[in-house]
């Protein structure tokens, strides 16, 4: 394995609620840069608090979380982080949300602009910079979020459920856009996701979760020829990867 872009030792974390949380125990996991590796669990297992941590925007209750070596306790920013909701801004349209996220790491309006500009036609959206979010479809919306994830200047994206709100057919095509867009890109992805196929279509490697207190129970290397086709869900390879992932599901 190369150099870590994402790395956690024996992470944990605990809501301070009453009584107390324990969400995370004990996660270790290590992402080589350039890699796209999914995290998958039953639902309230900890995995939207595993990118929150990663994201800075909760400190681990134990063990570390690095990005590119550095600790992302009080650090936010160190990655591009994409929430499972889109939060476009409604009162900005289209090219004022995507730079948004690149104007507050610093980037100037007019450069953030520049570089948004040479990308709208890869990201599906030419000829809508100037439109509100309410005027664009839902994947149209979650390619513009993607699109101000991917102009934070950073190297690592963190993504959770970027498609959970779509249809199955743009769950599909988006699927396929972004493995493309990730190809020529070259950057390290966490995705988080409920969706066996999508992991396996998209990742190098899946880790699998347990129920909370989440840990992880297996780590799955994908191995499959790219670039991979929604078609390629039905050959022996991906479902016997399949059958391992749900095997790994159960006994967590």
């Amino acid at each position: 394995m190369g150099e870590a872009a994402i790395r956690l030792e024996s992470l944990g974390y605990t809501y301070p609620s009453e009584p107390p949380l324990e969400t995370l125990v004990d996660v270790s996991m290590e992402i080589e840069r350039g890699s796209f590796v999914s995290l998958l669990g039953p639902s309230g297992c900890g995995k939207s608090t595993l990118l929150q941590v990663l994201a800075g925007l909760l400190a681990p209750t134990s063990g570390t979380a690095e990005i590119e070596g550095e600790s992302t306790v009080e650090r936010p920013g160190l990655a591009a982080f994409m929430p499972q909701r889109d939060l476009l801004l409604p009162w900005r349209r289209a090219e004022a949300n995507a730079t948004l996220g690149a104007e507050i790491a610093g980037i100037p309006r007019e450069e953030a602009r520049r570089q948004a500009s040479e990308l709208y036609e890869r990201f599906g959206l030419e000829g809508f910079e100037h439109s509100w979010p309410s005027e664009l479809s839902g994947g149209m919306r979650q390619r513009l979020a993607l699109l101000r994830t991917f102009l934070m200047p950073r190297d690592t994206l963190l993504l959770d459920e970027p498609f959970g709100a779509l249809d199955a057919l743009t769950r599909r095509e988006m699927q396929q856009w972004l493995q493309d867009v990730w190809a020529r890109d070259g950057r390290t992805v966490l995705l988080v996701t409920h969706d066996v196929d999508e992991a396996l279509l998209l990742s190098d490697a899946v880790y699998v979760m347990s129920p909370r207190p989440g840990r992880i129970v297996e780590r799955i290397e994908v191995g499959l020829e790219r670039p991979r086709k929604s078609a390629d869900t039905t050959s022996a390879g991906f479902t016997a990867l399949k059958a391992r992932v749900f095997a790994a599901l159960e006994a967590g």
